[in-house]
């Protein structure tokens, strides 16, 4: 049997670097003392800023990143997988990367993925985003292997992207991840549904740990850190948005088990999208 102690790490990062990555060291630590081998703290987890002059005076470089730097040392302290969610890189012409980097139990970074899908929206609530302006896309998707499981690599708003999920199960993917930031109007809406839509879509475990409550830039966002099991279920939650940690215990057999059942990865054929109207022989006439 394959089995796999998972962690999520929820925090309410604020737009100091050192405190954040203090609080991330102390709820990993605390995953880790749980039995955690693989760990994810969420999007942002070094910063959330939504000044843009203010995420630009802390920006550093993939290599120069103090995020990163405490994140290796502790993956290799306390022999572990540590996956940081996110966190803003510098990557040159005034623009910023929204990194994600997995590092193994010797502390070496083994992959790293930039969020896909930009979060440009107008939400009811007269919140407005425009990451675009800020964060460079990236363009390449990513698994990783951790262990006994492979990892699919998303961010927040790349949840509501079937196609990109679908696509690391098809490369392999047992485990899918979505560490966020969500907002507390979207994730109060569409968190939970999401989440067990992606896991029951691909036959995967998902895994997305959340930042959560009022932020020191007065944003607010969600919380649920949750992970959901092959067939959907919700295997472990934090039920609100304070600071914590959530553990489960996997078996990555659940995988095999569930695509076994529900074969749709296999039964996928392509098709071809018409429009216009059609005769009773189904020929298009308009």
């Amino acid at each position: 049997m394959r089995e796999l102690v998972a962690a999520a790490v929820q925090m309410r990062s604020g737009v100091t670097p050192d405190a954040n990555i203090a609080a991330m060291e102390s709820l990993v630590r605390e995953a880790a003392g749980r039995g955690a081998r693989y760990v994810q703290t969420p999007e942002m987890t070094g910063a959330v800023q939504k000044s843009r002059a203010g995420l630009r005076s802390i920006l550093r470089t993939e290599a120069d990143d103090a995020v990163l730097k405490a994140a290796s040392v502790l993956a290799a302290e306390l022999g572990i997988y540590l996956h940081i969610g996110s966190t803003a890189i510098d990557v040159g012409n005034e623009m910023t990367a929204n990194r994600g980097v997995v590092f193994g139990p010797d502390g070496a970074a083994l992959a790293h993925y930039d969020k896909i899908h930009m979060f440009d929206v107008d939400l009811d609530n007269g919140e407005s985003w425009r990451e675009s302006a800020v964060y460079q896309p990236g363009d390449v998707a990513r698994t990783v292997d951790i262990d006994v499981a492979q990892l699919g690599m998303g961010i927040c708003y790349d949840i509501r992207f079937p196609h990109l999920y679908r696509d690391l199960a098809l490369a392999g993917a047992d485990i899918l991840t979505a560490p966020a930031a969500f907002t507390r109007q979207t994730g109060e809406a569409h968190w939970h549904v999401l989440q067990r839509a992606r896991a029951i879509e691909n036959g995967a475990f998902v895994i997305s740990a959340a930042q959560g409550g009022v932020h020191e830039d007065g944003r607010e966002t969600y919380g649920h850190s949750i992970i959901v099991d092959p067939w959907g279920r919700i295997v472990a939650e934090a039920d609100n948005d304070e600071p914590g940690v959530i553990v489960a215990s996997l078996s990555l057999d659940e995988v095999k088990a569930a695509r076994s059942k529900i074969p749709n990865l296999r039964n996928a054929r392509e098709y071809r999208v018409e429009t216009g109207v059609q005769d009773a022989r189904g020929e298009r006439v308009a």
